[in-house]
């Protein structure tokens, strides 16, 4: 386990997965906090910040926006499983519009390229034509 405030910016970085660059962002928009820096040495992080790095990717890996994942932050600490439940219920109607959106997309795409399997090479692209709007 991992001690209180032992870590480097680096070896924060290395545990959770991510850049030095995500954490200084992280930092700068007010998602992670930074710790004091000695008058000699650099700063020193914990596991809690492993945990919160790790929090806000895992949720990013859901399609939580970083605006979305703040909320969630705030939602946590405050133990909010009600309010935490609305933003999972808003962030799924959006991936089912999104999933519609790409199904809509494919079936236009299969049929264009069907099209492209029927047309002898002497006509003008389908696929051409259909994004030039000459269809």
């Amino acid at each position: 386990m991992i001690q209180k405030h032992i870590l480097t910016i680096g070896g924060l970085a290395q545990a959770a997965g991510v850049n030095v660059e995500t954490i200084r962002y992280y930092q700068r928009v007010g998602m992670l906090a930074q710790p004091a820096k000695p008058l000699q040495g650099a700063r020193r992080y914990g596991a809690g910040d492993i945990k919160q790095i790790r929090f806000i990717k895992r949720a990013q890996a859901l399609g939580f926006t970083l605006s979305e994942v703040a909320e969630l932050l705030a939602l946590g600490s405050a133990s909010s499983c009600r309010e935490t439940q609305v933003l999972a219920e808003i962030k799924l109607e959006s991936i089912h519009a999104r999933i519609n959106d790409l199904v809509k997309m494919q079936n236009t795409l299969l049929q264009l390229v069907a099209r492209c399997n029927a047309t002898d090479q002497s006509t003008s692209c389908p696929i051409i034509d259909a994004l030039v709007g000459d269809e």
